[in-house]
């Protein structure tokens, strides 16, 4: 059986989709066998790309402030995993946002890597993409609305871009109900001991 470190090697060698990337492939993600948050994102933006450093940008910073936790913790692989379903930038949509992640990427690699990680506690599902390959297609506001159905695995968030600061202008409920559970569940999620649910 392969290791994470063996299997690393293969993910930032990979071309499998470099004839159809702008920026042409950089892998970006962030993994360890220890992690016990996962951040099931979309794609990196171009300052990701730039940088390789995944959340590199405004939509880093409005993620950590949603989550709650310095950017220490929130880089330290041991703890925290981003593994987004592209983790390349995929260049820009018709509509001017980002295109969507490519979909050979997710298939390639991501059940190999899931497979490397066995003290994930929790997942965050990030953008309607990632939403849309781990739950099928649906509402991004219903999930987030309704996310105590899927704890205590998964917990389904809006994409922090700046459209999001107009999402939640329309849905106050998020910053009243969903943020305080979240952070509780990231904070039970990296404790070193799961305490037992009611």
């Amino acid at each position: 059986m392969e290791t994470l470190e063996e299997l690393l090697v293969d993910v930032r060698a990979c071309r499998v989709c470099a004839a159809m990337l702008p920026l042409g492939p950089r892998p970006i993600l962030q993994v360890s066998s220890t992690a016990r948050l996962l951040i099931a994102s979309q794609a990196p933006g171009t300052k990701a790309h730039q940088s390789g450093v995944p959340f590199s940008d405004a939509s880093g910073d409005r993620l950590r402030e949603w989550l709650n936790i310095p950017t220490k913790q929130f880089y330290d692989p041991t703890q925290v995993a981003i593994l987004p379903m592209g983790f390349c930038y995929a260049g820009r949509s018709r509509n001017g946002g980002d295109a969507r992640p490519r979909p050979e990427c997710a298939r390639t690699w991501r059940a190999r890597l899931l497979d490397a990680m066995p003290e994930l506690r929790l997942t965050l599902v990030i953008g309607i993409h990632a939403q849309n390959y781990i739950f099928g297609h649906g509402s991004m506001t219903a999930r987030v609305h309704d996310f105590r159905d899927y704890l205590p695995r998964y917990l389904p968030l809006p994409h922090p871009s700046w459209r999001s600061g107009i999402w939640e202008r329309e849905n106050p409920w998020f910053r009243e109900d969903v943020l305080p559970s979240l952070r509780r569940e990231v904070t039970t999620a990296l404790a070193h001991r799961i305490p037992d649910r009611l």
